[in-house]
């Protein structure tokens, strides 16, 4: 049996992140942000002017673990805590996984194809942002 697996392209990839930069520009939230394709792999990210450098790692990190868990960072993060059915697993996988809202899974009908991870500001900041790259898609 072979497995046919869609997965996003650069130019969808480019589309997500200018939706993403320009709610980031909206809000005044200056991110990074990442797109993931279906494997996990890096397709683009953006470090946008003034915003933090140590936010690139996580931004990457926020998009490979909502594509690999098929789940958004945020919905991992609720159950991540102590006494969680995740709890822990943000050491798995060499401590890529990230339990910090702003890494969502991007679907096209229905199907993974790659996720995007924001990072750089408040929580519900990135949320904001994640929210609408992932619309552009």
């Amino acid at each position: 049996m072979t497995v046919n697996q869609t997965s996003v392209s650069l130019d969808d990839a480019q589309r997500v992140i200018a939706a993403g930069q320009a709610k980031a520009d909206e809000i005044e939230s200056p991110s990074n942000i990442a797109v993931v394709d279906a494997g996990g792999n890096l397709v683009a990210h953006v470090r946008m002017d003034g915003a933090w450098i140590a936010s690139i790692d996580i931004s990457i990190s926020k998009a490979f673990t909502a594509r690999a868990l098929d789940i958004s960072t945020e919905d991992l993060a609720a159950d991540a805590g102590p006494g969680g059915q995740f709890y822990g697993i943000h050491v798995s996988n060499g401590g890529r996984i990230m339990i910090f809202t702003g890494g969502v899974p991007l679907r096209h009908n229905g199907q993974v194809v790659g996720a995007v991870g924001v990072s750089g500001g408040t929580g519900e900041q990135d949320k904001t942002v994640a929210e609408a790259a992932v619309a552009a898609l």
